[in-house]
């Protein structure tokens, strides 16, 4: 008796299994949109540095890393990389108007933060004033602070108060001091002197000018530029030429309205043919599984080399070849390949030297991990509203991916001018 009631007692719970696990399973999780996505990486670089920064404790608190053949300059320069740098890539996400999605939340945060971190920057009260007056490198990313003050004029220096604006003028002027090397240099010369012409400020002219003449005699052709008289087989066309050229000479032109008599040579709408080359290259230098190709100096500006494109998307300049939905679905391969395993960061949530993981002997002499921070230049498209058909297209396959699946594919053709 006792042991039939035992078997009754089994066969129940049997029974009732399927239901008792049904009640258990955890619901599944959503997948983040593509915005989403890029939206969390940006935010995940911004946060440490800018939360930190705004309360003058980012020198304190950020965990810094030379690369191991540090040339013995001064190591402060890596909070002026670093804060540079992002906001040239934060710049246009946080100029976008105020909402209350969750993103828009976010947003508000970091533009709150960036604010109050601009003027800890050239405040020489705060242990976050950055290293304006010594070591050359600091041409190099006040390029970039002078580059988000251009890429979001409106949200990120019009509400400056007025001493922190007069601080950049004294700041970005004093530069002047810095005789930039015959290499992509010149063309931060030419930024920063283009910012100050945007604000009004005294802007040297000649500096601009010449930087862009330059770099024009330098273009080597099908939308590659030479750094400097020799050429080199990297990814500075991406960090620097493309972009800090259109810039100053978009500034110059009025956006190619105007034509500069004594710089004539350097026009604006050649210019945009060019890197909109550029970009079909980077496009297809995308492979199906979402990595690009590891080559040249600087490789540990991970997905920095995207910026052209990311630019061409962001100012609606895409050629009819790059439909949004296809470059919005390469650079997401990307950035998921790159970010999704949360592997580039250190302990205390800052960049981490190397490509993809920690691999410092990667970097070169001049590296920390502040200048890292190039990689936040992919995420420009950002700067267009989650309704724009970047972000609204349904995603395409881009050209490698096609060609490797057999599918049809345009072929590639060279641009002469």
């Amino acid at each position: 008796m006792n042991l039939n009631r035992l078997y009754i007692g089994i066969l129940i719970a049997v029974l009732l299994l399927p239901s008792m696990d049904l009640s258990a399973k955890k619901k599944p999780v959503k997948e983040p949109t593509e915005r989403e996505l890029w939206t969390g990486v940006l935010y995940q670089m911004a946060a440490p540095v800018l939360s930190n920064m705004s309360e003058g404790k980012l020198q304190q608190n950020m965990l810094v890393e030379l690369s191991p053949t540090w040339d013995g300059r001064n190591k402060k320069v890596t909070y002026m990389e670093c804060f540079g740098r992002l906001m040239a890539g934060l710049a246009p996400w946080i100029s976008l108007p105020d909402d209350d999605t969750a993103e828009g939340v976010k947003r508000k945060q970091v533009r709150e933060w960036a604010l109050k971190s601009y003027a800890q920057a050239v405040d020489p009260e705060s242990p976050d004033y950055l290293l304006w007056r010594k070591e050359g490198q600091t041409l190099v990313d006040a390029a970039y602070i002078a580059e988000s003050f251009l890429r979001g004029y409106d949200a990120l220096w019009l509400p400056l108060d007025d001493l922190t604006k007069k601080r950049y003028i004294e700041e970005f002027t004093q530069l002047r001091r810095v005789d930039p090397p015959y290499t992509n240099w010149l063309l931060f010369s030419a930024m920063v002197e283009s910012f100050l012409r945007k604000a009004g400020a005294p802007s040297d002219t000649y500096r601009i000018a010449s930087a862009l003449r330059k770099v024009e005699e330098w273009y080597v052709g099908d939308g590659w530029y030479s750094d400097g008289p020799g050429f080199a087989f990297d990814y500075y066309n991406s960090f620097v030429l493309h972009p800090m050229y259109m810039e100053p000479l978009e500034i110059m032109t009025q956006g190619g309205k105007n034509k500069v008599w004594n710089m004539s040579e350097c026009n604006y709408g050649r210019a945009l043919k060019r890197m909109q080359r550029f970009g079909m290259i980077l496009e297809r230098f995308i492979s199906p599984e979402g990595t690009l190709p590891v080559f040249g100096r600087s490789i540990t500006y991970r997905t920095g080399t995207l910026q052209p494109l990311a630019m061409l998307a962001w100012r609606e300049w895409l050629p009819k070849e790059l439909p949004n939905g296809q470059v919005r679905a390469a650079m997401t391969a990307v950035i998921k390949r790159m970010f999704g395993d949360n592997r580039n960061f250190n302990e205390k949530g800052f960049l981490t030297l190397g490509f993809n993981g920690k691999q410092p002997n990667i970097s070169d002499w001049y590296t920390n991990n502040g200048s890292l921070y190039m990689a936040s230049l992919a995420f420009l498209p950002l700067g267009l509203p989650a309704d724009h058909p970047f972000w609204t297209d349904p995603a395409q396959s881009w050209t490698s991916k096609k060609a490797w699946e057999g599918e049809d594919f345009p072929k590639d053709h060279a641009y002469y001018e």
